[in-house]
């Protein structure tokens, strides 16, 4: 508050400051602010019109924008200093030089977010017990990819078959993806399908995580017969504790035409939904027990009948997903 020491105070030394002189003053100013204070109790603060008042015309962003211990002149914190816009863009350049610079920056960008990486994650590598009296049989689904966080190479395997038999279906896909927004990527490519009967496709697609966490597949299939066939695939990983997994999963296929050397009718041709709990003992080895419904549908439903077999079929499953 800026109290002088006693030495300084006006009326001489300390003696005076006891003396008569300074009490009264003292006790004069003590009843001016007893009396300013009775008067400011009297006043009838319920007759004064506020709303009257031209608040906009107060100036109230001056007392945030300023500090505490700021000068009355000083601008405020927010304020962005001219010079903080001149000089050159890149200001290591003046000192380094713009070529050595310009190799850093590209290693920079590269190292945030334009590294190429790959991986190789089996989804399902499962052996299906036949709950119904049917056959036992296994099943892979593998995806692997090579490239950066936009363009990517893509590569897709699945198929299955029964122990002791022949493989009844197996695939290999090779994609170029691109992603397209944050969550999904489009891909194109070819599809080979090598049992039952080898056929070459066209493939368009898109894959990626939908609203909630559901990661989703799509792709439709033109082969080198004409043939357009179409499978979607969705999941979602619901954690129950940090290493334990529930994912319930869908899967359907459709024709747009009758497929009689593949035995597939027109419409929905198949759709297996099923749930899996899976434990991870680390990220990259998680075994898995489940339960998976296979049913075919229209068309292909009576081609099944007519040969004798059912279409409908429950399977427990035992697996591993697992990536490196």
């Amino acid at each position: 508050m800026g109290h002088l020491p006693p030495e300084q105070c006006p009326g001489g030394d300390t003696e005076g400051s006891e003396g008569s002189e300074d009490g009264h003053d003292h006790a004069h100013s003590e009843g001016a602010q007893d009396d300013a204070h009775a008067d400011h109790a009297e006043m009838d603060h319920s007759q004064m019109d506020h709303s009257q008042m031209d608040h906009s015309q107060m100036d109230h962003g001056s007392h945030m924008s300023q500090r505490p211990d700021a000068a009355p002149a000083a601008a405020a914190e927010s304020a962005v200093p001219a010079r903080a816009f001149e000089g050159p863009r890149h200001a290591a350049d003046a000192i380094w030089g713009a070529e050595a610079m310009a190799s850093s920056r590209t290693q920079l960008a590269r190292e945030n977010g334009g590294m190429r990486t790959g991986s190789v994650l089996f989804e399902r590598l499962e052996a299906r017990l036949a709950a119904d009296g049917g056959e036992d049989g296994y099943l892979w689904d593998m995806r692997a990819f090579h490239g950066g966080d936009v363009h990517r190479l893509v590569m897709k395997s699945e198929g299955e078959g029964e122990f002791g038999g022949a493989v009844e279906d197996a695939e290999i896909q090779a994609l170029y993806s691109r992603a397209v927004g944050p969550f999904f990527d489009l891909q194109a490519g070819v599809r080979l399908v090598l049992e039952p009967g080898t056929r070459g496709h066209l493939v368009i697609g898109v894959e990626g995580l939908a609203p909630y966490m559901f990661h989703v597949d799509g792709a439709l299939f033109v082969s080198d017969r004409g043939d357009l066939t179409a499978r979607m695939e969705a999941e979602y990983d619901q954690r129950i504790t940090q290493r334990l997994f529930v994912q319930p999963r869908i899967e359907i296929e459709l024709s747009a035409q009758d497929i009689a050397e593949r035995e597939i009718g027109a419409g929905i041709t198949k759709i297996e939904p099923g749930v899996r709990m899976r434990y991870e003992f680390k990220p990259e080895f998680a075994p898995y027990i489940g339960l998976e419904y296979e049913a075919a549908l229209g068309k292909t439903a009576d081609i099944i009948r007519a040969d004798g077999d059912d279409p409908h079929g429950v399977k427990i499953v035992i697996g591993l997903r697992t990536w490196f």
